[in-house]
């Protein structure tokens, strides 16, 4: 991970930081495999410094944008340029202080604790992923204030306080076009720093299809990405929803070609289907005619 944000161009005194970083907080034994391997990773330079940076201040992360910038990858590229086990949240409307902190559990004639997530990222040195944490009821978040600010610290009720470790870090992401989402809370917005996720660009899009499908001649991962950002500006000029543009769809598409399925029924099942608006599925198959040929063959896709 360090060669690659060398690669990226990130600066020198940030990646000898991680380093220090690194050698100073070993994950050992069993929290090994908690630390994250990648299937994909972040392109984007300045994003990488800056969230990089404030980590290494010992500040925590809330990452926001729209759908296909890449929140959940950067935040699992960090946990594991960190090199640090990391524990995913997923918040839902239902999400109370049992489920992130911990409940008592009866086991061998006796009550304990059963660690939740946020506890055993403290108690661990790990970074924990709070994955659409607007989802949840500001309420239920309120369990987390002293442990997001200076304070650092869970107190739980019966039970020790403890302290967090020195290498503990939380990673928040947000979406405000999902349904269910509600506006943040003021004070525990304030307990993070905020990193307004650009949407992918071209370069970083063709990068990331070279490296995913090794084969791809590079006419074809052009123009895969140049289709990604004539769908992208579509939306932001609202044309289309944000259904269509989903980054996932387009991979696992490519995913569809590359196991022999012909280009454009690939494409439909990736990214025309995703809305369920037949004029809209027909403007989608509109502007992918418009750079792409009737048939799409293997051959011509694939090397």
């Amino acid at each position: 991970m360090l060669d690659f944000l060398r690669s990226e161009g990130v600066s020198p005194r940030i990646i000898k930081e991680l380093e220090a970083f690194r050698t100073k907080f070993p994950a050992e034994g069993a929290l090994r495999r908690r630390i994250p391997e990648p299937r994909y990773l972040y392109y984007g330079k300045d994003i990488w410094e800056e969230a990089a940076t404030a980590l290494l201040c010992g500040e925590n992360l809330l990452l926001v944008g729209p759908k296909a910038t890449g929140k959940n990858v950067l935040a699992e590229n960090l946990a594991a340029v960190f090199a640090r086990p990391s524990w995913d949240v997923s918040f839902y409307i239902n999400t109370d202080a049992a489920t992130l902190l911990g409940t008592d559990t009866f086991a061998e004639g006796a009550v304990s604790l059963r660690k939740g997530p946020i506890y055993r990222c403290a108690e661990e040195g790990g970074f924990g992923i709070l994955d659409e944490i607007n989802m949840a009821k500001n309420e239920s978040l309120a369990v987390l204030h002293a442990t997001l600010d200076f304070r650092r610290s869970i107190d739980m009720p019966g039970y020790d306080r403890i302290t967090l470790h020195d290498a503990t870090r939380f990673i928040a992401t947000m979406n405000y076009g999902y349904a269910g989402t509600r506006e943040l809370n003021e004070a525990l917005a304030s307990r993070f720093v905020v990193i307004d996720m650009p949407a992918i660009s071209t370069e970083g899009l063709v990068k990331l299809l070279t490296r995913e499908f090794p084969g791809l001649r590079p006419a074809y991962a052009d123009q895969f990405a140049g289709l990604f950002q004539d769908i992208q500006r579509k939306c932001d000029g609202g044309e289309l929803s944000t259904k269509p543009l989903d980054l996932r769809g387009l991979l696992a598409a490519v995913r569809l070609m590359r196991a022999g399925l012909e280009g454009n029924r690939a494409l439909e099942l990736g990214l025309v289907n995703k809305s369920f608006d037949s004029f809209e599925r027909q403007l989608v198959t509109d502007v992918i005619r418009t750079r792409l040929p009737d048939e799409i063959r293997f051959e011509d896709v694939f090397a």
